[in-house]
């Protein structure tokens, strides 16, 4: 029969299925379809432009979350404490000359915008102290007390001294200007202009200076997220498009699949932001994942079409494709959604918006495919159809001799499977955490030289604190457990050597006091030199805010009745040690001060990945649960849905488990991995079931429909999978460190499920009884045939 004549025949049969039905009235509206398409594109390009990303580290923690309190009650009382750091080498950082030049240098650094100014400190301004009057000022000239101010200020203002080298030369010191950030809703300018500026005074500084600080590394991250988005996401679509191209050799086919993710992504952004959500840390990772389910569906649609193509028409082929195809595709961007709602059931906001973002971008593909493919398919007669990607009839062969081999040693395959996930489960009790935050970025990177730098030189840049209560009004008792607790956390040591390299207390300042004699009354030069005493504590507390007027403001709050120490430890430390530090400090403080915290930016961080973690193993349960039960429906077996599972959870658990026996560490490119990969992997199996069940309904033994649905499904999961490995390799080249994890961890996961769906789905479904109600029953079409 004649194509015309098949057609004619099929458009008068009388009874059609209802996917039938959409599949002519998708062949009969393509070229409005595109316009509707193209028309929402365009209409949503400029809202999808202005989606922000939130910079918060704040919203990573649940607002119960005690560190997260008592960060923000710190904040409330205290200002809070947002540092840049400047530093730089001076070979006489003492001499005159040297504080000139640096109270020129500190001076500009204090005038950019987003500095407050009254709060910059640096060597010059302390030795000199301008603000000091009469006597005071007299004796912070003395010998004796200049040596005082600049131990107070090593590790902070100056490097510690070092021997003189073999000629008696004394080498040289690390000088520094610390800077307080205004917050960010007081500032008249970005962060990014701010930081940039700064950077660009320190780069013009002789000798260049460093620039560090923990808003400055949170900074830098979100840059690199933002910056690596785009670039990554532009070169990955150009890997994609020259793979697809190899595989298929058919400009029409490559840009099928891109243009469906694009669209996609463009109605996703713009829909983010109409609805008030921004991107997030954790949602960079949407272009990715949006490209992997786009490409995993058009990769299906041209394999199936191609088959077609050989016996029929363009048509026939696009509506027997479609009808073959829509049910599976349907229910994988189902599961797929209902694998990223889990993260609903998370306390982060990040996270939840992560997962609202991703249902959605999931949700809007079936709806761009719908749109997009009917025209892009059949509009126009250069370059139709999609070729035999080269070694393709090897390939098939393999895959069916795979699935022989599958099929044949089911209890070799369980065996090994049992062996794989019990070594698996064993690895995850091994699993480490990352709270380096120089670790995020690369060794060659500004910020980690910067960091390595001040950890070198100044004592790093990791500052905190240790809050407790303390009296409407100071006196000497209260002060004395100040100082001794002050004096514990100096000699408090780790097993491994480890240490706080700088404390920082009210009563240091205090203490400088006393040795700055006050007259007993007015009278000439001699008479108030002859009359010296020992100041009284309020008296000291007022000479201390001539010298230091910050010190006491951000020290002790008599109104909020709370006091602080301020820490100062290496950044570049081990997730045990640091967080081991945190926990000794605390149990040091609680000794004087039962209600002592330890807060700041520095323990929010080093707690960030761990906050991550906690939700993941309830979201991991419902997504695995939610999708079990769509399944379930979707092919109206219970047991079914179980099954599934199985192939998909194992890859996932063995990419974490093998993180523990490498010890590689959770970083916050990996905390998610497991919620996120469970959605993306279960579609492979959806996708062969059906065409299993389709083959075992038509009359195929269970080895018959195996073998096929390997050279079927199998086959365009193999190309889909090459095609997203490639373009997941670009993901190597960001600067941000858990980005590259996260490429690579999701590969290795969707490999997985490849073998998985391959070897293991295979022998799964011999112990499911395929003959109950037929989920893809043949197309009116075919029965005519």
């Amino acid at each position: 029969m004649a194509h015309a004549d098949r057609w004619t025949a099929v458009t008068e049969e009388p009874t059609l299925s209802r996917t039938d039905r959409l599949a002519r009235w998708l062949v009969a509206w393509q070229v409005p379809a595109l316009i509707v398409a193209a028309l929402l594109a365009l209409a949503a390009i400029p809202s999808s432009l202005q989606l922000q990303l939130d910079e918060s580290i704040e919203s990573f923690f649940a607002d119960s979350d005690p560190h997260l309190i008592a960060y923000r009650r710190s904040k409330e009382t205290f200002g809070g404490d947002e540092f840049v750091m400047v530093g730089y080498e001076s070979a006489d950082p003492f001499s005159p000359d040297h504080l000139d030049e640096l109270e020129e240098f500190s001076q500009a650094l204090s005038a950019v915008p987003g500095i407050r100014s009254e709060s910059t400190q640096d060597l010059a301004d302390t030795l000199r102290n301008d603000r000091a009057e009469g006597l005071l000022r007299l004796a912070l000239r003395l010998p004796t007390t200049q040596t005082m101010l600049i131990r107070l200020s090593e590790r902070v203002l100056v490097g510690d001294s070092k021997e003189p080298d073999e000629n008696g030369a004394e080498p040289p010191r690390t000088v520094a200007v610390v800077m307080r950030l205004e917050p960010e809703s007081e500032a008249t300018v970005p962060r990014t202009e701010t930081f940039s500026r700064i950077r660009d005074l320190a780069a013009a500084h002789d000798p260049p200076a460093y620039v560090a600080g923990e808003p400055v590394q949170v900074h830098d991250m979100f840059r690199y997220v933002e910056e690596d988005g785009w670039i990554l996401g532009m070169a990955s679509s150009l890997l994609l498009m020259v793979v697809i191209l190899i595989l298929f050799r058919s400009l029409r086919w490559v840009a099928l699949p891109l243009l469906v993710v694009h669209v996609t992504l463009v109605w996703t952004r713009a829909s983010l932001y109409l609805s008030g959500l921004k991107l997030s840390m954790v949602s960079s990772m949407l272009t990715s994942l949006v490209t992997i389910i786009g490409i995993a569906t058009v990769m299906h649609v041209t394999v199936n079409y191609r088959q077609f193509r050989a016996d029929f028409d363009r048509t026939t082929s696009f509506r027997e494709t479609f009808i073959r195809l829509a049910s599976a595709i349907a229910w994988t961007c189902v599961t797929t959604a209902i694998g990223f709602l889990s993260l609903l059931t998370s306390d982060i906001t990040p996270v939840r918006s992560f997962g609202i973002m991703m249902a959605m971008g999931t949700l809007f593909v079936p709806v761009s495919a719908l749109l997009l493919l009917p025209g892009g398919m059949l509009v126009g007669r250069f370059d139709t159809d999609p070729h035999a990607a080269p070694g393709e009839g090897f390939l098939i062969a393999l895959l069916r001799n795979f699935s022989a081999w599958a099929t044949g040693r089911s209890r070799v395959v369980f065996l090994t499977v049992a062996a794989l996930a019990a070594f698996a489960i064993a690895g995850l009790f091994r699993l480490t955490v990352e709270t380096d935050f120089s670790k995020n970025f690369r060794a060659s990177s500004p910020i980690v030289q910067a960091l390595v730098y001040f950890e070198t030189h100044l004592g790093g840049v990791g500052s905190w604190e240790v809050a407790f209560d303390a009296p409407p009004t100071l006196d000497e008792a209260f002060l004395d457990e100040v100082r001794d607790l002050a004096d514990e956390l100096r000699e408090l040591t780790l097993p491994d050597g480890t240490q706080l390299t700088k404390v920082v207390a009210l009563t240091d300042g205090l203490d400088l006091v006393p040795k700055v004699p006050v007259s007993k009354g007015g009278g000439g030069l001699f008479r108030r030199l002859t009359q010296l005493r020992t100041p009284t504590l309020e008296e000291r507390v007022e000479l201390l805010n001539q010298l230091q007027p910050e010190m006491q403001p951000s020290l002790y709050n008599p109104e909020r009745r709370r006091m602080r120490i301020m820490l100062r430890s290496l950044e570049q430390q081990p997730a045990e040690v640091k967080l081991r530090l945190i926990s000794e400090v605390e149990k040091a403080a609680h000794q004087h001060f039962p209600e002592a915290r330890a807060t700041g930016l520095y323990v929010l961080l080093a707690n960030l990945i761990s906050s991550l973690l906690n939700d993941q193993l309830k979201s991991f349960i419902v997504a695995g649960l939610g999708i079990a039960i769509t399944i379930a429906i979707a092919f109206r077996r219970l047991g079914l849905g179980l099954w599934m599972l199985v192939p998909n959870v194992l890859p996932i658990l063995l990419v974490i488990g093998g993180m523990g026996w490498l010890g590689i560490p959770v970083n916050i490119g990996s905390a998610m991995i497991a919620s996120v990969s469970m959605g993306l992997t279960i579609d492979s199996s959806i996708h062969y079931i059906t065409a299993y069940r389709r083959l075992r309904s038509e009359g195929r033994t269970h080895e018959q429909a195996v073998e096929e649905t390997h050279g079927d499904v199998g086959r365009a999961l193999v190309f889909a999978n090459i095609a997203l490995i490639a373009g997941f390799t670009v993901l190597a080249m960001s600067h941000f460190i858990p980005l590259v994890y996260f490429g690579v961890l999701v590969s290795v996961a969707m490999f997985g499920g490849l073998l998985g769906n391959l070897l293991l789905l295979p022998t799964l479904l011999r112990n499911e009884e395929t003959d109950g109600p037929q989920t893809a029953a043949p197309s009116p079409y075919l029965k005519n045939v």
